[in-house]
């Protein structure tokens, strides 16, 4: 069901619930472009693994109002937005995962609320921009390394690109996504994105679209600032998951989280991908509950 929370500030999140509806919640935050949209294999494995599914739209994205335009925010301002969302809705402790641009949102919420979020996965999740000892656009597809130095200038250098992608995501269908990917998947990742996921991502995109470039613009601008907080630091059960065959987040940001986040679970593959993991989402939210249950039994 989609609905809309309000923040301290004015903004409005657009939020989207399902799975079990009385399940412990659980915070999944899409990457990057996404909005908030309903994926029926996601839903339902939520729901057999007893989990009350929320997420919404970040700003500038989807419904949801963009931030006023100023110097970039750290990530921990999405972790912020994360518990308005949590509150308006009446949860409390929850489990967080995070996809690709999401995974380093699902780390602030477990890093900023320690005492709530019981446990988190980051999935191909992107890796701290300014870590000295990792090559941060290493062995990503030629559209990202451009959109991620673009990015490291700053807003007005990235914008036209931007402005670009937004009309091509605006109208992309399932059937035209892979393409849309150009050098950021391999055989592997294109083999994966067909049917139920290639159109839930198409549509993601999309609705991510709805208010032009804002939402792209400052996501990937966020991404490159300072996060505002340490991984090193998390205490929640934390579990990385990365595939070798993955063209949008390299596999050294998998190894460099699962060196960094104390006592994580680690999953790195050398046969999956970006999207082709995503077809492991049962044994992902399995692990998730795993994680979260002495916490939740006390």
């Amino acid at each position: 069901m989609t609905d809309f929370v309000s923040t301290p500030d004015g903004r409005r999140l657009e939020i989207l619930t399902g799975g079990a509806p009385d399940g412990l919640p659980f915070l999944f935050h899409s990457g990057t472009p996404s909005a908030a949209l309903g994926y029926e294999p996601l839903w339902d494995a939520a729901a057999r693994a007893g989990l009350r599914l929320v997420t919404y739209s970040r700003p500038g994205y989807g419904a949801s109002t963009p931030r006023p335009v100023g110097p970039p925010v750290p990530i921990t301002a999405d972790a912020a937005d994360s518990a308005t969302v949590l509150d308006a809705l009446g949860l409390d402790r929850f489990v967080t995962l995070g996809w690709s641009g999401g995974g380093p949102r699902a780390l602030a919420c477990a890093a900023l609320m320690p005492g709530r979020c019981l446990a988190a996965v980051t999935l191909a999740g992107v890796a701290p921009a300014d870590a000295d000892d990792l090559d941060f656009t290493g062995g990503m597809g030629p559209e990202n390394v451009r959109d991620f130095d673009l990015a490291s200038r700053g807003r007005e250098a990235l914008r036209p690109v931007v402005e670009e992608q937004v009309a091509d995501f605006a109208t992309v269908t399932g059937a035209q996504i892979v393409e849309a990917f150009g050098g950021l998947v391999d055989e592997v990742d294109a083999a994966a994105l067909t049917g139920e996921l290639a159109d839930y991502v198409a549509g993601s995109f999309r609705h991510a679209m709805d208010q032009g470039a804002a939402g792209l613009l400052e996501d990937n601008l966020q991404v490159m600032q300072p996060w505002g907080f340490d991984v090193a630091d998390i205490t929640v059960p934390v579990s990385v998951w990365q595939g070798a065959h993955d063209k949008m987040v390299p596999f050294a940001h998998g190894q460099w989280l699962a060196a960094r986040i104390p006592g994580a679970r680690v999953h790195l593959f050398d046969d999956e991908g970006h999207l082709s993991l995503v077809h492991r989402m049962e044994e992902m939210l399995a692990e998730l509950v795993e994680l979260a249950e002495p916490a939740a039994s006390s």
